[in-house]
């Protein structure tokens, strides 16, 4: 059903411990409070948030509007620059760069569901995003995501439909598909219908002790956010963990082998280490919940 006109720029998206931020006409409107107080990755934002309040994440979500145009027509959709050592943006351009992926479809703010096809487009979308739970079309940025060699799913709705995009991507050749998702329905539902999906279970904080184990059993790597039940229940189960403030976990080989080529290709230094898992750092969010 076509969006009404009072619905035709709206977007809404959770992030810093599952606020909710409501952006309507290029400016924040509404801000929920946070269920966490403390995040590191938070602390490391390019505008920092320390203690997590709802002016606090008003400030950063604005400022992420001004520096790069999140939620406006002019928004940037390409990007080199990684933010995280092992996000799922950065893992994915890296399976992109190897050639181990050749398609990941991905959640964008302004376009819904995106096939994109280049680390760059990959980094651009996704390196900066949180976790997006609906969009308004903005034209010229999906004209340019695909000028740069992405495909919208829908283009007329911006829609965020994961399982339709891994179906449309697989429909148009793409063998190796990476799949960002939020919701263990979807994780499962792709994983029935292309059991060779890589799938990367992303912003998990606060997902209930039976959707983190639906979401663990079938993806590749999960983050574990501020998740109490990814941290207890991926943990002792993962090949591999990525970081311990706000670690990934590799559940497959498949994943495992994702982060060490990420490993091979960076150029700064890494830790590795035996350990029984989860290994937790000096810093956490807190709550975990």
């Amino acid at each position: 059903m076509p969006m009404s006109e009072n619905d035709q720029d709206t977007h809404i998206i959770e992030a810093v411990g599952r606020s909710k931020i409501v952006i309507k006409d290029g400016k924040v409107t509404e801000v929920s409070g946070s269920r966490i107080r403390h995040c590191p990755l938070a602390k490391k934002f390019a505008l920092p948030v320390d203690d997590i309040t709802p002016d606090a994440v008003r400030a950063n979500i604005e400022h992420r509007m001004e520096s790069w145009g999140m939620c406006r027509s002019h928004r940037s959709v390409c990007g080199r620059a990684e933010f995280v050592g092992f996000g799922a943006s950065e893992l994915i351009g890296s399976g992109l760069s190897s050639k181990s992926l050749d398609a990941a479809v991905l959640a964008c703010d302004g376009a819904g569901t995106v096939i994109a096809t280049s680390p760059e487009l990959v980094q651009g979308i996704g390196g900066r995003m949180s976790g997006l739970v609906s969009t308004s079309p903005l034209k010229d940025e999906m004209d340019r995501i695909e000028q740069n060699g992405g495909f919208i799913l829908d283009r007329t709705t911006a829609k965020v439909d994961q399982v339709l995009g891994v179906s449309r991507a697989s429909a148009q050749g793409f063998r190796t598909i990476a799949v960002t998702v939020a919701s263990a329905d979807d994780a499962v539902s792709i994983r029935k219908d292309h059991p060779d999906a890589f799938i990367f279970g992303v912003h998990l904080s606060g997902i209930s002790e039976e959707d983190a184990a639906r979401i663990i059993s079938v993806s590749d790597i999960v983050t574990a956010c501020a998740s109490k039940w990814i941290w207890e229940l991926a943990g002792p189960r993962a090949l591999v963990q990525a970081g311990t403030a706000v670690p990934v976990f590799a559940l497959t080989p498949q994943g495992k082998r994702l982060i060490l080529e990420k490993i091979e290709r960076t150029d700064r230094p890494v830790l590795i280490t035996g350990s029984k898992l989860p290994s937790y750092g000096p810093e956490v969010p807190q709550p975990l919940i």
